[in-house]
């Protein structure tokens, strides 16, 4: 077991995924680092293509970039590349914050390390991004790095003065997990002016010690990213998967001795990362320390919102014999961000006029492997008559759209107000016209009852759906929304009752 590496792929992502977007910045940023003898680590590139993408217009697809993982994993190594392409690639102002000096000048330092001490510096290890350098500040406190042609980077601890009477493109944060809110309110002014139209913050941290005004603009991030409030949010996470807030002290102690666990939360284990280092820890640390400090453990993310659905209303509606030979309406389909698991929901026609029933087809583990067999087993079930409808930001959308629209099937794309259209339409069928019914399966019954809701910035007295904690799978009811918004808006009625409808659910059964 000592020969335990650490894990490679991030626990969360959540960077957005917009049709048409491109990684090319990303691999820019890479090759070029490569070309002067600075290779990443594969989890370090894997941060890099999670924030340095853009959309179809040129624009960054996220506005916020964050990475967390425990310390001395190396977070820097995605950052350092990051910073010396937006300054010296693309002509941006950086500006770099940390909650204590000796880590702002430890970076500055290692800033020079790639542009030279002085303009002209013959001891410059690379002379070409010298060779950029208009000036370098070392006024304590006051570091910075300028190039000719635009572009530059002041380094500082946060105090009341940095950064004002400039404007900058990208603010970064790093120490995060100590920033405070009066913080943010000096800071981020000095990007609402981006000379570049485009802002970016980015955030490096690991979870605060305690749940207080330090640390909780970068909880309440974290929060809105992996719960998927935040869309504009490209959070990076390496932690294993659990909940120590609910853990007891028997459960912690085999959790903290997991070195599975140990490689979820350290991507450099093995590595810059000694294992010996983290056994000594161990052997030292409470299990709740050790846990936080060195498994990347966060507090629980709560939301403040409410309940998306009155469960009871959703019991009521329960129909376990309905009419089989009812048509199909529509698909919906829905995955989670890490691409491991996938819904497919149908609605047929209830047995009353007008009314319609909802089921789960599918909802089982995936791989980006069984694409092809998953579109295969839509085209049997769907053809080109049922429309098959994803939510935008999905998962699906990226993964099954064009193979789907390659057959020649009837795929619906819902909009962020589509979805939240359809939402509203769902839940008053379920609470006020009692115009559906479901067939009581338990992984929609628990996905129903811990959604909640949240308000939508763009568009006042609209609702989205997010999940109540880590535990709640959204991926069931979000594929119902879908179906049932795609069974009113976009499917044809059935030229007659039974027409597909007991074979396709047999199929779909078996």
């Amino acid at each position: 077991m000592s020969g335990v590496i650490g894990c490679q792929v991030p626990r969360f992502n959540t960077a957005p995924t917009p049709a048409g977007y491109s990684t090319e910045d990303a691999e820019l940023a890479i090759e070029y680092i490569r070309g002067l003898n600075y290779f990443p680590d594969e989890w370090q590139e894997t941060v890099m293509r999670a924030w340095l993408r853009r959309d179809k217009h040129g624009a960054w697809c996220a506005s916020t970039w964050a990475v967390t993982c425990a310390r001395q994993n190396g977070k820097n190594g995605s950052l350092e590349p990051t910073v010396v392409y937006l300054m010296a690639g693309l002509k941006l102002n950086v500006l770099y914050t940390a909650h204590h000096l000796g880590t702002a000048r430890k970076v500055f330092k290692r800033l020079m390390h790639f542009f030279g001490s002085q303009v002209n510096d013959p001891g410059a290890k690379f002379p070409e991004l010298n060779a950029l350098v208009s000036e370098v500040r070392k006024t304590n406190g006051q570091e910075a790095i300028y190039l000719e042609g635009g572009g530059c980077i002041e380094v500082s601890a946060r105090t009341g003065a940095a950064g004002r009477g400039s404007s900058f493109d990208v603010l970064i944060i790093d120490e995060a997990q100590e920033y405070e809110e009066d913080e943010q309110e000096a800071l981020e002014p000095t990007i609402s002016a981006s000379p570049s139209g485009d802002p970016v913050t980015i955030f490096l941290g690991t979870p605060p010690a305690d749940i207080s005004e330090k640390g909780e603009p970068f909880v309440r991030l974290r929060n809105s990213a992996i719960l998927g409030e935040d869309k504009s949010c490209a959070w990076v996470e390496w932690s294993p998967q659990g909940d120590v807030d609910k853990m007891s002290e028997a459960e912690l102690v085999a959790f903290t001795a997991d070195r599975q666990n140990w490689a979820a939360g350290n991507p450099a284990l093995g590595g810059r990362l000694k294992v010996k280092t983290v056994e000594g820890e161990r052997s030292r640390w409470s299990p709740r320390s050790f846990a936080r400090e060195r498994l990347n453990m966060w507090p629980s993310p709560v939301s403040n919102t409410s309940a998306a659905f009155e469960f009871g209303k959703w019991i009521e509606r329960t129909d376990p014999e309905p009419d089989a030979a009812a048509p199909i309406r529509a698909f919906g389909l829905d995955m989670n961000p890490e691409k491991t698991h996938v819904a497919i929901s149908i609605v047929t026609d209830g047995k009353a006029e007008g009314s319609y029933h909802v089921e789960l087809a599918a909802d089982t583990s995936f791989s980006v492997y069984g694409i092809s067999a998953l579109v295969e087993w839509l085209w049997e079930r769907a053809k080109r008559r049922h429309p098959v409808v994803m939510d935008a930001f999905s998962q699906a959308r990226e993964l099954l759209e064009v193979p789907l629209k390659k057959k020649g099937m009837k795929v619906f794309i819902l909009s962020a107000h589509e979805l939240s259209q359809g939402y509203a339409m769902f839940k008053r069928a379920i609470e006020v016209e009692g115009t559906v019914s479901h067939f009581g399966q338990d992984q929609l019954n628990f996905s129903v009852e811990h959604a909640i809701r949240e308000p939508m910035k763009n568009y006042p007295g609209s609702y989205r759906i997010s999940r109540a904690s880590l535990e709640v799978p959204l991926q069931p009811v979000l594929a119902s929304v879908c179906a049932f918004y795609g069974a009113n808006k976009f499917a044809k009625a059935p030229s007659k009752r039974g027409s597909g409808g007991r074979k396709a659910r047999a199929a779909i059964a078996g």
